[in-house]
């Protein structure tokens, strides 16, 4: 029956997605194929055998639509791509491409459905097809979600294996060799007495033939680099500090611009008045853009300077002004009248609890900036029938559409130049920063401008993590959790971001309880419901959405029932765990912690937590030490199943990074708001874990899944509540609250 009520409650949005990707499109507009958007333009002599692989007499180029935000994945497409080609990805130019629908994301769309990612059911696994038509009929072109691997695997190697084949045939055109005796090595096709023809020397012959489709991708046992510890293609440059980023472009003639908003985020303005700005030093202008002023000047600096001069009559915005009575909202929509989804509801938790003695814990998490080193920025030039815009984002198409609406150009006439970001965590999966740059370079039509937000702008106008909460409800027996009732509270951040990029789709906002509700534990009497909060302060995605704050409610709860049944931590999980992978990697990180046989000792604790995210089952288990100068984090050991390793090297650091990021942020980090401002506007106020804080690391990719995932945010969520668990084994207290540090101190 709970499934059965579980089903239907998931009816409407199944029901949408079903005539959306379906009927309304009909079924030639899902099947016909996609143009090749690097056909246009080609030169003679040149080859663009697929939208992702460019052949010209001056050398090769690798399209790799997936924005680089310091994850690596530029590199990773390229090494994809450069396996099947049989180059070397270093010898090849990178282009992220113009926005286009070849570059569509399916697994980003098709995962959305509200269903667990471990459940791959008849329903389940059409629905998700479903979206990832409609992803392909829209055009989504997202970076996020770990996706990017799980989305371009396949076709990226299949793009490379196409170009091989299509190469081999040109030469075999050429030479009257016949395609299936000619080999490739290192950018060239070898014939049978070792002549050997560069790629490059073939492109105009490849151009004139039709692709070879009837390719065969190598097994991994053939595999040159791909698997294979392999150094990123971007290292060199990011440890010389020769990378160019978003925020290092130079154009002749450029200006400089920085913006200031009202210090409460959605809040209008009144009147301003500029005098003593414009009298200073290098200032040109102070114009008006979205959310408040603009100072164009001639550098950077100037412009700061002007910006701070400016006096603003702000009006107050229309959501509550202080953090203490944002989470008095929070608190107060715990009910029916809010209630967005119960997408778990497995035997009968009422009737369990009723005859139980009950154990409820209540838990929180802050609003959270993303706060990326690289200050948000884009550089745009306006001309009569362009615009050129160089800045980072992960939603390209957005920014193309963006500068369309503003310019009533034509979507040819736009030129995207996407670079590499120091950082983003989801905040440039917004794009206000780019919307405002184009608003201030249209004021002075033909000299390139370049908008920089200063680092309290930054803070101050971030859109952040949402604040949540959770209230949960248990009862255990006979050493073991019998009934777990989870109620997890925030603003719907689909409703909140959707509705400033696109259109709010129908149904329940899964991300309310992602890391909850989908989690593979068979608990007989299971319910997990989310409450969607009233909208306070516009929120975004933040790494891992959802699922840290949910993961660290749900798994902590769990941790205390656990300890109330007095069941082991670690062996309680796996008896519940019902899903094989999930199973694998519980019992792979506790050999490597030596989980029982560990003498641990007296002022020390360890801890665990499990979180099934991204596709990605990831147990982590943590040590600490009690100082005399607080807890020291001594030991994370990090098991993790994401199927096949491409990239073995990055897939450690993305494991270590997104637990660092994980846990400094749960010891450290919160945004509080007092008459509608952060009061947190610097580093200084928003201190993640430092270098002599980080502990060792031991990682372990299993490898075992059969599908293909990503690592970039998995390993972000179980690492708080592994944390508070451990704490709790060293000193008996229970942290239900993030940051962990307005309770206890850190070594």
């Amino acid at each position: 029956m709970g499934r059965a009520r579980t089903i239907a409650r998931r009816s409407f949005l199944i029901g949408s997605a079903a005539i959306l990707g379906g009927v309304a499109f009909g079924a030639y507009f899902v099947s016909r194929p996609i143009a090749n958007p690097l056909l246009d333009g080609l030169a003679q002599g040149e080859a663009a055998l697929t939208p992702f692989v460019k052949i010209t007499p001056q050398g090769i180029t690798l399209i790799v639509p997936r924005a680089d935000v310091g994850q690596g994945i530029a590199s990773t497409q390229a090494m994809l791509i450069a396996e099947e080609l049989d180059i070397d990805p270093a010898t090849a130019t990178l282009d992220p491409g113009q926005p286009h629908q070849a570059y569509f994301n399916g697994v980003i769309v098709g995962e959305s459905m509200p269903f667990p990612a471990w459940e791959h059911g008849a329903v389940a696994n059409t629905m998700r097809d479903v979206m990832r038509n409609v992803a392909r009929l829209t055009g989504s072109q997202f970076t996020g979600g770990s996706s990017s691997v799980a989305d371009l695997h396949e076709t990226l190697r299949l793009a490379g294996a196409t170009a091989r084949e299509t190469l081999k045939a040109a030469a075999s055109a050429r030479t009257g060799v016949q395609r299936a005796d000619l080999r490739t090595d290192d950018g060239q096709v070898v014939l049978p007495d070792g002549t050997r023809i560069p790629y490059t020397a073939l492109a105009g012959e490849a151009a004139a033939i039709a692709p070879v489709t009837d390719v065969t991708l190598r097994p991994a046992s053939d595999w040159t680099r791909l698997g294979k510890p392999y150094q990123r293609l971007d290292i060199v440059a990011k440890s010389t500090g020769t990378q160019d980023y978003g925020i290092d472009v130079v154009l002749p003639g450029m200006l400089h611009a920085t913006v200031r908003a009202n210090p409460g985020r959605g809040g209008a303005m009144a009147g301003y008045n500029a005098d003593a700005a414009l009298a200073m030093q290098g200032v040109r202008a102070v114009v008006a853009v979205n959310e408040g002023l603009a100072v164009i000047a001639d550098n950077t600096w100037f412009a700061f300077q002007a910006a701070q001069a400016l006096e603003v009559d702000w009006l107050p915005p229309d959501h509550p002004a202080s953090s203490a009575e944002m989470w008095q909202a929070l608190s107060a929509a715990r009910t029916d009248a809010f209630r967005n989804s119960r997408l778990r509801e497995d035997g009968d938790v009422e009737a369990a609890l009723a005859g139980a003695t009950v154990i409820e814990a209540e838990y929180r998490t802050p609003f959270l900036a993303h706060a990326a080193l690289e200050p948000l920025s884009a550089t745009v030039l306006v001309e009569a029938d362009s615009v050129q815009i160089w800045t980072a984002t992960q939603i390209p198409a957005v920014v193309r559409d963006a500068a369309v609406a503003l310019t009533g150009l034509d979507p040819s006439q736009v030129t995207l130049h996407a670079l590499p970001a120091g950082g983003s965590f989801g905040r440039r999966l917004d794009h206000d920063y780019v919307v405002q740059a184009i608003q201030i370079a249209a004021t002075m039509p033909g000299t390139p401008i370049k908008t920089t937000w200063s680092r309290e702008e930054d803070m101050t106008h971030d859109y952040p993590r949402p604040l949540h909460m959770a209230v949960g409800r248990g009862a255990v027996g006979n050493r073991r959790v019998l009934a777990y009732d989870l109620d997890s509270v925030s603003p719907s951040l689909i409703l909140s971001w959707f509705g400033r990029i696109s259109s709010v789709p129908p149904g329940p906002d899964t991300m309310l309880v992602w890391g909850a509700f989908d989690q593979p534990y068979a608990i007989p009497n299971y319910r997990v419901t989310g409450y969607a909060a009233p909208q306070m302060i516009p929120v975004g995605s933040w790494r891992s959405p959802g699922a840290c704050s949910n993961t660290f409610f749900h798994e902590s709860f769990l941790s205390e029932l656990i300890h109330a049944a007095g069941a082991d931590p670690l062996e309680e999980r796996l008896r519940l765990i019902a899903d094989p992978d999930s199973r694998r990697v519980l019992e792979a990180v506790g050999e490597m912690a030596n989980w029982a046989g560990a003498d641990i000792g007296p002022g020390r604790g360890r801890g665990v937590a499990f979180a099934h995210t991204h596709g990605v089952p990831v147990a982590e288990v943590l040590d600490v030490t009690l100082t005399e100068r607080g807890i020291r984090i001594d030991e994370v050991w990090i098991a993790a199943d994401c199927g096949t390793v491409f990239d073995p090297a990055n897939a450690e650091a993305q494991l270590t990074g997104a637990a660092i990021f994980g846990l400094g942020h749960a010891m450290n980090c919160e945004l509080t708001y007092e008459n509608h401002a952060v009061q947190q506007t610097n580093f200084d106020a928003f201190e993640g874990m430092r270098l002599n804080q980080t502990p060792r690391f031991h990682t372990q990719l299993l490898g075992r899944a059969e599908r293909v995932r990503g690592l970039g945010e998995p390993a972000t969520a179980p690492a708080a509540p592994a944390l508070a668990d451990a704490i709790f084994a060293a000193t008996g207290r229970r942290l239900r609250e993030m940051p962990f540090s307005k309770f206890i101190s850190f070594a």
